[in-house]
């Protein structure tokens, strides 16, 4: 059962994510926080994100540009832009402040000046914590993904947790795993210390060859 929670600060955050739990609102007005520690966990393995041949074929036509944190507020904005979303005020602005002292990324997807997808999450060691993605047209939120796995990967980061698993994320190779598994990744996870921001430009043709040769 979910636990009522004090006022969010981005320690809390932090602390609770290194404890294996996360906070969730349960609608955009909610004023009341609850934190989650679900018996399942969703992640996102980085050596088996499944990339199907269309999606390949939408990564090599590279008809966008990827950029990392140019429009995190933008990203998190359209992520609670549904009808039913579970990030409020408070939510967002704790986003604001961990983007702001280095925790908090986004990854996004332009077109023709436009944002056409992105993800958002939070950096803590090795662990990235996927908050929520969305698409304004089609495959944005699919190409964040692959762009995302690849830069997780080139940075040395090991655990990419989603929370709960989507029909969407599984498709991409999600899966679920007990909550001690998780715990055990988690661990190992925080002793590391990669930079998600270090990574250098790729390609589509470099990034689907490293997929590749881990899935």
């Amino acid at each position: 059962m979910p636990k009522s929670a004090p006022a969010l600060t981005p320690e809390l955050l932090l602390g609770g994510y290194a404890s294996g739990i996360f906070p969730m609102a349960m609608s955009r007005d909610a004023h009341d926080l609850h934190w989650f520690d679900p018996p399942r966990r969703g992640v996102m393995p980085l050596h088996r994100l499944h990339v199907s041949r269309s999606l390949r074929r939408r990564v090599l036509r590279w008809d966008y540009l990827v950029r990392v944190n140019t429009g995190f507020s933008e990203v998190v904005a359209a992520c609670a832009e549904r009808e039913e979303t579970w990030i409020n005020a408070e939510l967002a602005q704790v986003y604001q402040s961990l983007h702001l002292a280095g925790h908090a990324h986004s990854l996004e997807i332009w077109q023709d000046g436009a944002l056409a997808g992105g993800i958002f999450g939070v950096a803590l060691g090795g662990a990235f914590f996927g908050e929520s993605m969305f698409s304004r047209r089609t495959d944005g939120s699919k190409l964040a993904m692959v762009w995302l796995v690849d830069r997780l990967l080139r940075a040395g980061f090991t655990l990419f947790d989603m929370q709960y698993l989507t029909p969407h994320l599984a498709s991409l190779g999600g899966i679920e795993i007990p909550r001690a598994r998780y715990a055990a990744q988690l661990e190992a996870a925080l002793r590391l210390r990669p930079d998600f921001t270090a990574p250098p430009p790729a390609t589509p043709q470099s990034i689907l060859q490293r997929i590749s040769q881990t899935s």
